[in-house]
């Protein structure tokens, strides 16, 4: 946790803008690196705005503790869904939003996070920043997990981190029938009985 308390004070300067979203965070940021070309086409360069994921390590240490590892992946799962939500919504009517491009975000756990959320899987590219989040998130595995060190070390070539992708585009379409479904529902409560008189 001390790793996260630095990551946080440095992310104030990362970042123009930082945005909690439950167990989510979202820090608006310009893009470095080589260009990322999206499955819908989405094309994100350097200098584009994009909003950086991240999980509240210290909330899922603490669910943990107190519930146990596999009743807190369920819960887990059950947070960034809703998180996920809060954040299409976010894009769509906060002003912060409206010239970011994509939300990213890069974690070793891409096959659980990644079930019925929609993000699409990028490699990240070989270089020291990947090296460098690579052992710090078995790192952060390794606390988290109770068979953390094991885990790693029988399936260290599995625990490669990866790119999870949502374009502002695929971030509308995911979560828009979401929306839908719940305007049409209150609607349908605000509708008078058949048998009112």
């Amino acid at each position: 946790m001390a790793w996260e308390s630095g990551f946080d004070y440095i992310s104030r300067f990362r970042s123009s803008h930082i945005s909690h979203f439950g167990i989510c965070k979202v820090m608006i940021k310009k893009h470095q690196g080589k260009s990322i070309v999206c499955a819908d086409s989405t094309i994100i360069d350097k200098g584009d705005l994009i909003g950086e994921l991240h999980l509240n390590n210290k909330m899922i240490l603490t669910m943990i503790k107190s519930q146990g590892s596999d009743r807190t992946a369920l819960m887990t799962a059950r947070l960034v869904r809703k998180s996920m939500k809060q954040i299409s919504e976010a894009f769509t009517s906060q002003p912060e939003f409206s010239e970011v491009r994509a939300l990213v975000g890069i974690t070793l756990l891409h096959r659980g996070l990644t079930h019925g959320l929609g993000f699409e899987q990028q490699p990240m590219k070989s270089g020291l920043f990947q090296r460098v989040t690579t052992a710090y998130l078995r790192l952060l595995l390794s606390v988290l997990h109770p068979e953390g060190k094991k885990r790693i070390g029988r399936k260290t070539e599995q625990l490669i981190p990866m790119m999870l992708i949502h374009s502002r585009g695929s971030l509308r379409n995911r979560f828009k029938s979401v929306k839908k479904v719940a305007v049409a529902e209150e609607l349908w409560l605000l509708q008078p009985s058949s048998n009112s008189l």
